[in-house]
């Protein structure tokens, strides 16, 4: 008999994700796994057992002091793995807002003084402790929303100092969050300021002297580029990609997000791990990415709040063969922390159904950021997952305010205490 520390019991349903192809597409995004009336136990910060709440008393007792929790009726579902943000970074940009309404473009913006390079300027300002400080509070945030795996990319340093500085951050984050972080170097967010004239030379300077110190420190997982008219072009992001595969680095781009830059064809093309954003990527752009196996990381909530008069292509991935995963994309320009919103607007917005929203935010993402052993509820994978009152999953991006009642992260509950603070 199993002898656990923590046993959720009285549910409507246990989604647990856990059976069929890694990443899941087409037809298989909506196969959820669900059981109905179910329960599950926790060992050693790992599932330990779940299924049918009925077989649950003759399998699992609950060790002394251990916790039985009632789910009144409520769901299980995995934590959620946010599969593309910016959320290492310093201050804000809320200044820009009015200047956005009223139709000044992102160039004006940023001759006013805003736009990404803004946050670059206090970003290189900020000493560790205020970005330690800032960033745990943005993740200890996004944890109360049900996220216990996050991507968080580099990018508003661009230069080679402060860019490794920020991915040394990651692990300090990690530990100081409880939560499980993946590090990708996005050095090629933009064009660093005292390159603007000369964007070559920038890009040898990664080639040649960052990617090679990130990949020795081992302080990230992927690379990632923003292939755009005014940030970096195919070929320049070919070359800093390339140079990150030699080194041993998955890859990822910033693909097709304002225009059809070519993004998504060089992402297949080098069968990246992942394209993002995809916004104006088109029918043969997305058959190449199923026939590549790259994943599209759509960011619902990006569109509304920067495009929109355009849609994430959700519907038209998934009919099309290729994996969807999804992501806040949290950043000073698109401030978004939880999960559940993206599940809502990546239904009502980018057509997913819940189902497939759910798997997008789970199996799919991690897939993305390459945690394999995340976004299920299985037995011997770490106990992450969250407790909804919701009456079944479905009700995940049917309803736009969805809030867990309890966040565990390794069978340890995101304690209430830490709830009031970061919602």
């Amino acid at each position: 008999m199993i002898a656990a520390e923590l046993v959720v019991t009285n549910l409507a349903e246990v989604v647990t994700l856990a059976e069929g192809p890694t990443p899941r597409v087409g037809e298989a995004m909506g196969h959820l796994g669900r059981i109905p009336g179910g329960a599950l136990a926790v060992a050693g910060g790992r599932v330990a057992w779940v299924g049918p709440e009925r077989a649950l008393g003759r399998e699992v007792r609950l060790r002394s002091g251990g916790e039985r929790v009632d789910g009144q009726e409520g769901i299980v579902v995995p934590g959620f793995v946010d599969a593309h943000t910016h959320a290492l970074f310093a201050g804000d940009r809320a200044f820009e807002l009015p200047l956005k309404v009223a139709g000044a473009t992102y160039a004006e913006v940023a001759r006013r003084g805003g736009g990404l390079y803004a946050t670059v300027r206090a970003t290189r300002r900020a000493s560790e402790e205020d970005l330690l400080d800032q960033t745990a509070a943005r993740l200890g945030r996004a944890a109360a929303w049900g996220s216990t795996s996050l991507e968080v990319k580099s990018g508003y340093a661009l230069d080679h100092d402060g860019e490794l500085r920020l991915l040394r951050l990651v692990p300090r984050l990690a530990r100081r969050t409880g939560l499980r972080l993946v590090a990708t170097y996005l050095g090629a967010h933009a064009v660093a300021p005292e390159y603007r004239r000369r964007p070559d030379a920038y890009v040898d300077r990664i080639v040649r002297r960052t990617l090679p110190a990130v990949a020795r420190e081992h302080l990230a997982d992927f690379c990632d580029v923003f292939c755009e008219p005014g940030f970096f072009t195919p070929a320049q992001s070919e070359r800093i990609l390339r140079a990150a595969m030699a080194l041993g680095l998955g890859v990822k781009v910033h693909a097709d997000e304002f225009v059809l830059s070519g993004g998504a064809r060089l992402a297949a093309r080098l069968k990246a791990r992942s394209a993002e954003h995809l916004l104006a990527s088109t029918v043969a752009d997305r058959s190449r990415l199923a026939r590549a196996g790259v994943t599209a990381v759509l960011l619902p909530l990006t569109a509304f709040a920067s495009s929109p008069s355009r849609r994430s292509p959700g519907r038209e991935m998934v009919d099309a063969g290729v994996p969807v995963a999804l992501g806040t994309d949290c950043s000073p320009n698109s401030w978004v922390e939880g999960m559940p919103l993206v599940l809502a607007h990546a239904v009502h917005g980018a057509r997913l159904t819940p189902a497939e929203a759910l798997t997008a935010a789970t199996v799919n993402a991690a897939h993305a950021v390459g945690l394999e052993d995340a976004g299920t509820i299985d037995v011997g994978r770490p106990a992450d997952f969250s407790l909804f009152a919701l009456p079944s999953a479905d009700h995940l991006g049917y309803r736009f305010d969805a809030i867990p009642t309890r966040v565990y992260r390794q069978g340890k509950r995101v304690s209430s205490a830490e709830l009031r603070q970061y919602i």
